[in-house]
């Protein structure tokens, strides 16, 4: 996919270690980011790049998360942006105000990024609909990210969740070659250790779903180099 169609996440947040892990994992599922650590840099962002979305912590040096919320909603550049508010504060009540200032939706601290990322597919599926469709195509493969199916000719390719990954990133960068530690960085996350030899494993498992006997295997296999998806590698 080209860089500029992935949806763009505004995260503000003043914590460092946070900020770090949510970039990661957002990244990792295809978003672009953008960072702010405070309520100031947010608006300014806000407004010079109009993020798909905005990742709003309630606590924030200067300026609270409520004042960006309502200032957001004031401003008519950045109005109709989303915002999911981020939060310690659990209680009935702090929810209510957050939705009243503005949020499209509100998530508790700690959270889960699978969780978070769940949320952010659903807001920006009623937000901006284009973006739900999440389209990939490369030759004569397509995969749509938001039903989570793949499709080669006219048939449907039943992918593990690995291979699910593994075929999604291949199609963001198609031609480009990656290296099993690249792989495993992108696909398993850099805190879990796996051996390198796996990824060989979850590859032939892909190429095993992909490939009729007719058809081109387009996942290329470069000598001590790595993997590419490449319809030019028959």
């Amino acid at each position: 996919m080209n860089a500029s169609l992935k949806p763009l996440v505004l995260i503000v947040e003043d914590e460092a270690d946070l900020v770090t892990l949510l970039s990661y994992n957002l990244e990792k599922e295809g978003f672009r980011v953008l960072t702010a650590g405070d309520g100031e840099e947010a608006l300014l962002l806000a407004d010079e790049q109009a993020p798909h979305l905005v990742l709003l912590d309630w606590m924030l040096p200067l300026m609270s998360g409520l004042e960006v919320c309502r200032q957001m909603r004031r401003n008519p550049k950045t109005r109709e942006i989303p915002i999911i508010m981020l939060t310690a504060r659990g209680e009935e009540a702090d929810k209510v105000r957050g939705l009243n200032s503005g949020a499209d939706d509100y998530i508790s601290k700690p959270f889960s990024p699978t969780e978070l990322v769940a949320r952010i597919r659903a807001v920006l599926r009623r937000a901006v609909p284009s973006l739900a469709e999440e389209l990939l195509r490369y030759g004569d493969i397509s995969m749509d990210l938001a039903a989570h199916r793949v499709r080669r000719n006219s048939r449907d390719i039943h992918l593990g969740p690995t291979e699910f990954r593994l075929l999604r990133h291949f199609m963001q960068h198609p031609g480009r070659v990656f290296s099993r530690e690249q792989l495993l960085d992108i696909v398993w996350g850099h805190d879990v250790y796996v051996e390198p030899r796996t990824v060989d494993v979850h590859i032939r498992r892909l190429r095993k779903a992909l490939n009729e006997e007719t058809e081109l295997d387009m996942i290329r296999t470069v000598r001590s180099a790595g993997y590419a998806l490449d319809m030019k590698s028959a």
